[in-house]
């Protein structure tokens, strides 16, 4: 199947905006974008400091929430795009979700430039790819967008 670069970086974009939500709500500067068939299914960003919950990666409430919205069997087959390369906490419970594709823009060494520690150097495509099935994980798309906000996340967390 050929992939449509203009979808791709639609479906990024609005994984990139939410992450740019996220930071206004008071959070970090991650966002999540769940498609399937084509369909964006549901966005998230990063909810962990309003919320208090140190699981609360975008992609664990993109999984969350769109688990609760459309059901379980909706992320079986699912491709998610993540603003920032997805951590091993992420990639573990995409894995276990049946996601079966995923794309980032921001790389992990982007991210550790941008923010610093705390950190895991694991990457996304190592943990997706130890189980039983093979997840492609591709990526960066979109990536000077995701490093744009990332970057004025980390100026302005320092001027406060």
């Amino acid at each position: 199947m050929a992939v449509d670069y203009d979808k791709e970086a639609e479906f990024m974009q609005l994984a990139i905006v939410a992450s740019q939500r996220a930071v206004v709500n008071g959070d970090t500067p991650f966002g999540a974008t769940l498609v399937r068939d084509g369909v964006v299914l549901h966005v998230s960003g990063n909810n962990q400091v309003t919320t208090s919950d140190c699981t609360g990666h975008a992609e664990v409430v993109l999984l969350r929430e769109s688990a609760s919205k459309h059901g379980l069997a909706a992320l079986r087959g699912a491709t998610v795009y993540a603003s920032g390369e997805p951590c091993a906490m992420c990639a573990a419970a995409m894995f276990w979700a049946g996601i079966t594709r995923v794309v980032f823009a921001a790389t992990t060494q982007d991210i550790i430039d941008a923010l610093g520690p705390p950190f895991l150097r694991l990457r996304c495509s190592e943990v997706m790819n130890s189980g039983d099935r093979v997840v492609p994980v591709e990526g960066p798309l979109l990536r000077d967008h995701a490093v744009a906000v990332l970057q004025a996340y980390a100026r302005s967390a320092t001027t406060h």
